[in-house]
């Protein structure tokens, strides 16, 4: 599990979550065991593990809704015990299944919304109602009740409602579970959208929507933070950097040459029908993106078809971690 080191008062400013060492337990039950994570301002996390593993815990930790047993957790630099509330007046929360007025509108669900974040001027409260409308994509349907609305639209005001008063973090529990492929759609590209509004922490089991959206990934497993790292990092694989490459004519010839690179350490050679595939691991990836292909390419009569970095789909990462126990360590 990686660790937090030490860090300056100006890092901790681009912190939107920090927690040290964040423990509970109930009764004989560890539900979470120092937990150190964090969650840089303006991106998106996406917050992973199976049932419970001690996610819903953390959230409540995070808004001062129970005690830590031991360790600390801060939310925009405020301890979530002493000032809990100071903390939840800047956070926007959507449950996993908002619940409404179903004879209700949008715009007057969000009216009902606003009177308890806003006071003043009946027109201000009316353009902040119709720009977060917009935001989400329900600017149409606004006057439509509720009743009729589909599940992406529910997810979609759930979210309008969240995010109405200016909240500084957004926490959505499962925001496109039991959605259509469209209405996932609607919902991942209204977070896209909130990116440059806030930040976004977000418990999903749709690894799919999390390698879409998400800068960076937190899992727990059994009450520990068991990997935390950019999307980009987890997802590269744990065998260092390795290249796929697939050519026609003499796989064998390449194979030689791009073996011979100082900066190659392996190359994994397998026949694909007409074609081979070699899976180059290398130590310089410069080197790599600068010279593979020219190798490659020295036989006339070869032709690359396929060249890239490979990368792991996260549902291999996510089962390969919380099954056989493995940690991953971003460098933290």
């Amino acid at each position: 599990m990686s660790t937090v080191s030490s860090v300056t008062s100006a890092a901790d400013n681009s912190l939107v979550i920090h927690t040290r060492g964040l423990t509970k337990t109930y009764k004989d039950v560890n539900a979470l065991q120092n937990l150190n994570l964090q969650v840089r301002r303006n991106s998106i996390c996406g917050f992973l593990g199976p049932n419970g593993a001690g996610k819903s815990t953390t959230i409540k930790l995070l808004l001062g809704l129970i005690r830590p047993m031991s360790g600390s957790a801060n939310v925009f630099g405020l301890d979530s015990v002493r000032e809990s509330i100071t903390i939840r007046q800047r956070v926007g929360y959507l449950a996993q299944d908002p619940r409404y007025y179903d004879h209700n509108t949008a715009r007057e669900t969000l009216r009902f919304t606003a009177r308890f974040f806003f006071s003043g001027p009946n027109q201000l409260i009316e353009k902040r109602i119709a720009e977060t409308l917009e935001l989400v994509g329900l600017s149409d349907n606004a006057d439509r009740p509720i009743k009729g609305f589909s599940g992406g639209e529910r997810q979609r005001l759930g979210i309008a409602q969240a995010q109405l008063n200016y909240p500084d973090l957004l926490i959505l529990d499962e925001p496109a579970a039991s959605l259509d492929p469209m209405g996932r759609r609607d919902v991942l590209e209204v977070m896209e959208r909130l990116r440059k509004h806030t930040t976004i922490f977000y418990s999903t089991h749709i690894l799919e929507d999390v390698q879409r959206v998400s800068d960076t990934v937190a899992i727990l497993n059994k009450g520990q933070l068991v990997a935390q790292a950019p999307i980009e990092e987890l997802i590269a694989g744990k065998d260092g950097i390795v290249y796929s490459m697939t050519v026609t004519g003499d796989g064998k010839c390449a194979q030689a040459r791009i073996a011979a690179q100082p900066w190659v350490t392996a190359v994994a050679l397998h026949a694909q029908d007409a074609a081979t595939n070699l899976q180059i691991r290398v130590t310089d990836e410069k080197a790599a993106q600068a010279q593979l292909l020219r190798l490659a390419l020295v036989d006339e009569d070869a032709t690359v078809t396929a060249f890239g970095r490979k990368k792991y789909n996260l549902e291999e990462v996510f089962l390969g971690i919380v099954e056989g126990g493995k940690e991953h360590d971003n460098g933290n």
